[in-house]
């Protein structure tokens, strides 16, 4: 299995701090069942800047150390990028913004209350630069909770999403569970990635959102996200279904 949103990098963001919480994650995703992670920090989000340049190089350090405990797990680079206006012209720049595992495919992170005003247009321009965007955790973002037709909208148009583990196992609570359901029910998002930062509150859950996902619909969409993954690491196009507009169920009482 391959996890592609983790903050396993030490000491870079609001994941593992030390080595040997790095160390501590990955010996726990290994117990999960995963081989490969994408290790994804922060970066641009008014706290943490992590460039294309120092994400490879602390990634190569990290895989050192698990080749030297001999731990069977491989790390990739990649970076969780606040959408900015000039993101497009620092990727043309270089040294800047990476891509995940250095594929075409591009993580995007809104800021958790709202949807920038622009994010349609630079959604697209970043296609048209051959990239495609994947919208991290567009379950926990209030505008689009409030207003899931906007992500519709950015499905319909190439982009793609990926919801976390933990929220579809309830850890972030009801209200975000159930718009994680309601985004896989509408062919509104396309990865599970456990977005882990530790062992403790914010671990992998891969597994128990896997079996969560398989009973209520299906081992064929196990598949779907688990290849998917797979495609993203190989740079090959993933399976997209057709995007549904989420339903909202509405209850009128009897009076």
């Amino acid at each position: 299995m391959i996890d592609i949103h983790c903050h396993i990098l030490p000491g870079v963001d609001d994941g593992a701090q030390t080595i040997e919480e790095s160390i501590q994650m990955v010996k726990e995703a290994v117990r999960e069942g995963i081989t490969t992670i994408i290790a994804t920090p922060h970066h641009h989000n008014r706290q943490y800047m992590n460039d294309k340049t120092s994400i490879i190089e602390k990634v190569s350090q990290l895989n050192e150390q698990l080749v030297k405990e001999e731990i069977p797990l491989s790390i990739l680079p990649g970076q969780e990028t606040r959408l900015y206006g000039e993101i497009l012209d620092d990727y043309l720049a270089g040294g800047k913004i990476l891509p995940l595992a250095e594929s075409s495919y591009l993580f995007i992170e809104f800021p958790s209350g709202h949807v920038p005003r622009y994010a349609e247009r630079l959604l697209f321009e970043i296609q048209t630069e051959g990239l495609t965007p994947i919208i991290v955790h567009p379950e926990r973002n209030q505008e689009l909770i409030d207003n899931p037709d906007m992500l519709y909208n950015f499905v319909k148009n190439g982009a793609l999403s990926q919801v976390t583990a933990g929220s579809i196992c309830g850890y972030f609570g009801k209200k975000i569970k159930k718009f994680s359901h309601q985004l896989i029910e509408a062919n509104l998002t396309h990865f599970v990635a456990s977005d882990a930062h530790n062992v403790t509150n914010r671990a992998f859950k891969m597994v128990e959102s896997m079996d969560k996902v398989e009973k209520s619909y299906g081992i064929d969409m196990v598949y779907l996200f688990r290849e998917n993954a797979e495609l993203v690491v190989k740079n090959k196009n993933v399976y997209r279904e057709i995007p549904e507009r989420v339903v909202r169920r509405k209850f009128f009482g009897i009076f």
